[in-house]
């Protein structure tokens, strides 16, 4: 006999095992620093340095979900923010703590090795939460636990920021009973302006638009197949 499931959580452990699993491809993906994937270059994502630069939030705690290896978590470090970064490959993690050392950042930024589900965190709320590239390679049933982690971490008027694949321009547009089906994500998820929202409908969207790409020479990571949001959780 095999009948195991008694919670919710068994229902999403279940439906994991559907999936390949996400660390061995993250690990590989890191573990070739030489490969030519934009995300690798340490310069921190134009939304990004855009909020800040106009003011729209101020540092404070902030919690990089997916950090890989950890551009967006040494700028906001260096910014004065007390940063957390979590991500599941331990190539990624030795990367960025690497990248940390040769910056001279303090004790204000901490990365951890482990499922953004699963992590054991210093604090119990961040003023940001912020997610370059993770949502989009989450399976469907995954965004119930991410809700849920913006539920728990998420401090009253906080920010959350997300940048996803666009759709349009790329990441798989079938619907979610397809790729359970299909046993796979086609490399990752596009999301509309629209289903962001109505997906974080219980925030306040202050900004949704098209990542703003730049050239090569440019100190600002921004690519043309990426969305970009910023809300806000009620005071």
């Amino acid at each position: 006999m095999n009948r195991t499931i008694r919670t919710t959580e068994d229902v999403l452990a279940l439906l994991d095992g559907l999936f390949p699993p996400a660390e061995p491809f993250w690990d590989g993906c890191y573990a070739n620093r030489a490969a030519d994937r934009p995300f690798f270059a340490p310069k921190p994502d134009e939304n990004l340095v855009s909020y800040l630069d106009r003011g729209l939030f101020s540092p404070g705690r902030a919690l990089d979900l997916g950090c890989g290896p950890g551009r967006n978590a040494l700028h906001l470090a260096s910014l004065g923010f007390d940063v957390d970064a979590v991500d599941l490959s331990p190539a990624a993690i030795a990367w960025a703590e690497e990248r940390s050392h040769e910056a001279g950042t303090g004790a204000n930024l901490r990365f951890h090795r482990a499922s953004i589900f699963e992590v054991e965190l210093p604090h119990d709320r961040y003023d940001l939460v912020y997610d370059s590239g993770c949502l989009h390679h989450l399976p469907p049933h995954r965004r119930i636990s991410y809700l849920a982690l913006l539920d728990r971490v998420l401090a009253p008027g906080g920010h959350f920021a997300v940048a996803a694949f666009a759709a349009g321009a790329m990441g798989s547009e079938r619907p979610d009973e397809d790729l359970y089906r299909l046993g796979g994500l086609e490399g990752g998820l596009a999301y509309s302006p629209d289903e962001l929202r109505a997906l974080f409908a219980d925030f306040t969207p202050l900004e949704v638009r098209p990542m703003t790409p730049q050239q090569s020479g440019s100190p600002l990571f921004g690519v043309p197949f990426l969305l970009t949001a910023l809300f806000q959780r009620a005071g």
